[in-house]
């Protein structure tokens, strides 16, 4: 076991993101998965900024079962990038496979006008 695994870090996430930049043009859209919440921000990495963020844990958010959920703060997600001007974003999925609850968010952010 090499001293990165001992200390927590998730080496599919590592990977990933060493091929995934965001830029001012076309940012970085980062999904995080936690098993009561999901949360996506949209990022800036040449600037080191996020530019906006959702999460299921908003105040006035109703949450339902979790595909729905993910479904509703991918529109949110949609909505406010939309807002600020951003069209285009990489996708980053944190690592996760492509399935269920992300794919549900990712989905529903292309549906609300995102192109990615």
């Amino acid at each position: 076991m090499s001293e990165l695994s001992k200390r927590g870090y998730n080496f599919r996430k590592i990977r990933t993101r060493s091929k995934i930049y965001g830029t001012t043009e076309k940012p970085r859209l980062s999904v995080y998965r936690s098993l009561k919440h999901i949360y996506a921000q949209v990022i800036d990495d040449s600037a080191g900024k996020t530019l906006l963020a959702v999460g299921s844990n908003m105040k006035n958010f109703v949450r339902s079962s979790g595909a729905e959920t993910a479904g509703k703060v991918g529109e949110l997600l949609a909505k406010a990038a939309l807002a600020k001007g951003v069209k285009k974003v990489v996708f980053d999925r944190g690592g996760r496979l492509y399935h269920g609850r992300i794919k549900a968010l990712a989905e529903a952010a292309r549906a609300g006008g995102l192109k990615f």
